[in-house]
This record gives structure tokens, C-alpha cells and sequence, in this order.
């Protein structure tokens, strides 16, 4: 196991950044190694940790996106949409392959929510990855449209009282009382993750991020999943897909609110694609599901 960081250079800022990484197995002898990109955005690398489950066949590459986790925050950005763009983080993730010698050896992605998204975006730009074999986006989207379409479905079938905390919130524009977040709460347990006892300790390592620094959830996405209001609120890819030549699987949970009207446009639109539900699982499926999301994962890395 190694860890270290990536200086980063950001045009406009006056100090680099520091990417921090964790590379989890033998980068040096790896034939493909799996790069990892956690949702959020902001959510960090911990709560996906269960993936180490593929090691030692597998070598991962786990990394803190700019502004949360070990790499640099930026709280003095919250709100500037303009900083906190797609491009930012591809360019990244160029700079970390480039500074760990990856750019021209073949490398699989593992993207998660907001990872998927940031995973396509990537993977749909020639000239950064080149180098890619196998996409694997877990409980993502492919345009917030369709995002949203699955959202206020399962948002329809919270009770009624919830529903209407709900409602009562957004037109007040408070996001913050105990009601709005029980509320939340009850969404998140049906459709966050299914493990008991509440949270698993991979979703209050994402919970607990969000709370450390909001910042690029903020400024990105929201309040919370069920409001959004952020940058990415108009984001699609689906006109980028077309792009995407390597073969890769799609993975989601029966309750996810990654809903399958949000996966449709990556198996609609993708030549070489797979597309596994696992019942009995939600966004976190990788915790709710682990052995059996691992072991798609493996099947799918491993074919020739």
C-alpha cells in the first residue's frame, strides 16, 4: 500500500493543490490498475474502501477529489460555479495518471455517482483516455433529467407527511431544521443504502464529508439529493456517449435513486455495455450487496 499526492496546478490559483491518493496493491508489476472516482461531489474515497475486496488481483488507485477529503479545500470558492467545473476535475484525474506514470499504460475506471458522471465525461475525451480498457459507472447518470425523473418518483412515494416537510422546505429555502433533515433521512434509508443497523459506517464516512465541508456539494448539486440546485443542474452527456469505445458495465441497485430511467441513456447510447441490477440493494450497493457487486466486478475486469 502506498499513499502520497499530486501537486495540481489550477489556472487563477496562487498555490498548487495537493491531490492526495491511496494506491492499494503493486503499481509497478499491475497489468491494468482500477482508478477509482467517489461521488458527491465530495463524498471522499472511504466510503467505497469495500472495493480492496478485489486485491490483491485487482490494483486500486483511491483518490480525495480538490476541495474535501485529505487533497486541498477550498471553502473560500463555495458558490463559484464557475471554478468548481467538469473540467476541472478531468483535469485532475489527467494530472494524478500522468504523475503516477499511468497516461500510456492501460488502466479500467470505476466511477460511483458523481464518479460515473465524471467517469463518462473522461472516458468521452480522446485525448485523455486513450489509455482506458474497461468503464465501469456504479449508480450514476447520464443526464440530471433523467436523474431528476427517478428522484421525484420515489420522492412520490415517501408518506405523505414527509412529502410535505419536503415541500415546505424548499419554499422557505431551509435546508437546514431537524424536520427537513429527518425527512431526508427517511428517503436516504430507502434509497441511500439498505444495510442495518443505520447508517453502515461507509455511508456516515460519506455523510460526515459533507457535513466536514460542503463546498463542492454545494456549489455542484444542493441542499441534498432531493433538491437541486446546483451547477449541475442542467448536465448531460448523453450527446458525448457515442465516444465512449471500451466495453463497460453498468451497475445500479433495485432502490437506488439512481434509478434505471437515469442509467437508460449509458446502455441507449454505449456500443460495447452491460447493465446489472442487484435486488436488495440502493445507491450503496457495493455495501448492501458487497460480495455480489464484487463479483460482477471481477467477472467483468477479468474477461478478455
Amino acid at each position: 500500500m502506498m499513499e502520497g499526492v499530486a501537486e495540481f496546478i489550477v489556472k487563477g490559483l496562487s498555490e498548487p493543490c495537493q491531490t492526495w491518493y491511496k494506491v492499494v496493491g503493486d503499481l509497478e508489476t499491475a497489468e491494468t490498475p482500477l482508478v477509482v472516482l467517489h461521488g458527491g461531489p465530495g463524498a471522499c474515497h472511504e466510503y467505497l474502501l469495500p472495493l480492496t475486496d478485489l486485491a490483491p488481483s485487482t490494483t486500486l488507485i483511491f483518490y480525495d477529489q480538490i476541495g474535501n477529503g485529505r487533497s486541498t479545500h477550498l471553502p473560500d470558492k463555495a458558490g463559484d460555479e464557475a471554478f468548481w467545473s467538469i473540467d476541472l476535475f478531468k483535469d485532475e484525474l489527467d494530472n494524478l495518471l500522468l504523475h503516477l506514470g499511468l497516461k500510456d499504460r492501460p488502466i479500467d475506471v470505476y466511477g460511483h455517482s458523481w464518479g460515473g458522471m465524471l467517469a463518462a465525461e473522461w472516458a468521452s475525451t480522446p485525448s485523455s483516455s486513450a489509455n482506458l480498457r474497461r468503464l465501469i459507472i456504479a449508480s450514476s447518470l447520464a443526464s440530471m433529467d433523467a436523474w431528476r425523473a427517478g428522484i421525484t418518483a420515489l420522492r412520490n412515494k415517501l408518506p405523505e407527511d414527509v412529502q410535505k416537510v419536503l415541500k415546505e422546505a424548499e419554499e422557505k429555502m431551509d435546508f437546514e431544521s431537524p424536520e427537513y433533515e429527518a425527512a431526508v433521512e427517511v428517503f436516504y434509508k430507502r434509497h441511500l443504502s439498505l444495510a442495518r443497523p443505520w447508517p453502515a459506517e461507509e455511508v456516515q464516512a460519506a455523510l460526515d464529508w459533507f457535513a466536514k465541508d460542503g463546498t463542492t456539494y454545494g456549489t455542484m448539486y444542493g441542499p441534498s439529493e432531493l433538491y437541486i440546485s446546483g451547477s449541475l443542474r442542467d448536465w448531460t452527456c448523453i450527446p458525448k456517449l457515442h465516444r465512449i469505445k471500451v466495453p463497460t458495465l453498468l451497475i445500479n441497485g433495485e432502490e437506488d435513486e439512481a434509478q434505471d430511467v437515469a442509467m437508460q441513456p449509458f446502455f441507449d447510447n454505449l456500443e460495447y455495455v452491460k447493465w446489472i441490477t442487484l435486488g436488495n440493494a440502493a445507491h450503496f450497493s457495493h455495501v448492501d450487496q458487497r460480495e455480489r457487486h464484487m463479483k460482477h466486478l471481477e467477472s467483468f475486469l477479468a474477461a478478455k
